[in-house]
């Protein structure tokens, strides 16, 4: 059975080897000097991780290291330090020790992030944890995602609320919590519609549904997740920015790692949000939703094994 380790290496893949190879060209000057320290910073910028990120792990590498010698794998040993520092901040399980139950857990992301299937994922590493879940179809506007979540619905154990397509996504998410209380569900995850950023209509009904959530609950939804999709960026933050606008994000969910050099994007959210990273989407298999591990996650993007 492949380990963490062996999947988060191979899914980082395409982040390690941009990043190896621009700090691979750093190491023509033996000494930390301020061209160096200039290079470093470029390389972390072409990682994605954003201009004062970048800025301020690059000055971190160079604190109290001016004119010293240092090699290529003593520069990723601190590299990789200061990055896992940094997002260990955003390192927090999606469920809190005494959660509330139902926890309600509404998902959220523009269309193509991979929502519907990180939440049917989601549903098995839960069930795998011996968790009661019940997934709900709110995604009404496609058939297919309403199809998609009742497969993976089969495949996790999980139980399913749906209705058919057009149906009222919040009147939905009311059913969905007054069954998940009657079967006695410890988790219930909420698809929603892809929408995007700039669609005021969709992302009315994304306040809505968190709304009628709380005449049964005033608590809910306990978490708001936002689904983002590695390969988009810098083009990530103003996701988060406009989501946040309208529901109060508690964590992000970020997919399709495996499918983009743009890793250090999770170092720029953490500078930029301070929001939880839950999970990340390492492959396109079953089990490729992995628990975000800030140690692990920083290692792999520098290359250290």
């Amino acid at each position: 059975m492949t380990s963490f380790m062996e999947k988060l290496r191979a899914g980082l893949a395409r982040s390690t080897a941009g990043l190896a190879n621009n700090l691979g060209g750093i190491f023509t000057r033996k000494k930390l000097d301020a061209q160096t320290v200039a290079a470093l910073e470029e390389a972390l910028i072409r990682a994605d991780m954003g201009t004062g990120p970048a800025k301020r792990l690059a000055g971190l590498v160079a604190k109290n290291r001016y004119d010293a010698e240092i090699s290529e794998a003593d520069l990723r040993a601190i590299l990789a330090d200061e990055i896992a520092s940094d997002l260990s901040r955003i390192e927090k399980p999606l469920l809190p020790e005494n959660a509330p139950k139902p926890f309600v857990v509404l998902v959220a992301g523009v269309n193509g992030t991979g929502k519907t299937t990180t939440i049917g994922k989601l549903a098995r590493n839960l069930t795998r944890d011996g968790k009661k879940v019940m997934l709900a179809a709110g995604d009404t506007f496609r058939a297919a995602a309403i199809e998609q979540l009742t497969v993976w619905a089969k495949r996790a154990g999980a139980e399913i609320i749906a209705r058919g397509p057009g149906s009222d996504a919040a009147g939905l998410a009311f059913e969905a919590l007054e069954a998940a209380r009657a079967k006695d569900i410890d988790v219930l995850l909420i698809d929603t519609a892809g929408r995007l950023q700039n669609k005021t209509g969709l992302m009315a009904e994304l306040e809505k549904i968190a709304r009628v959530l709380k005449k049964l609950d005033a608590d809910a939804p306990h978490a708001v997740l936002l689904v983002l999709d590695a390969t988009t960026g810098q083009n990530a933050i103003s996701q988060v920015e406009a989501f946040s606008a309208s529901v109060p994000l508690t964590g992000l969910v970020m997919t399709k790692l495996d499918g983009t050099a743009r890793g250090g994007i999770l170092v720029a959210l953490a500078g930029t949000f301070a929001l939880p990273v839950h999970y990340i989407g390492v492959g396109e298999g079953e089990d490729d939703l992995e628990v975000f591990q800030a140690r692990a996650f920083a290692n792999a993007l520098v290359g250290i094994t």
